[in-house]
């Protein structure tokens, strides 16, 4: 497991054991490349050494509610306007704890 403290930019496979904290409105973004929509949210995971922004997508949203624990096996980690995001990505795997 690594803790949030210790997430870098361009970390791949990360486990992360957290505690949901925070869980924004869900909104829909348009793909790019087919002519779909997706629904997105961010959500705010902590553990006891910091906290760290979650990006959400489809059924991911309705899986964790404000509370949960959660671990995220196989994330990965990016930036977005200078600000760290972990991410759990199609190979990735959400449970609640």
């Amino acid at each position: 497991m690594v803790a949030i403290k210790d997430l870098q930019d361009g970390m791949k496979r990360v486990s992360v054991e957290a505690k949901v904290v925070d869980k924004g409105d869900p909104r829909e973004v348009k793909s790019r490349f087919k002519d779909e929509t997706y629904r997105i949210v961010d959500a705010v995971v902590a553990d006891e050494t910091g906290s760290v922004k979650l990006t959400l997508w489809n059924e991911q949203i309705d899986q964790i509610n404000v509370g949960d624990n959660i671990k995220i096996e196989n994330g990965y980690v990016t930036s977005f306007k200078s600000e760290i995001q972990l991410n759990v990505g199609k190979f990735g795997k959400l449970t609640v704890e």
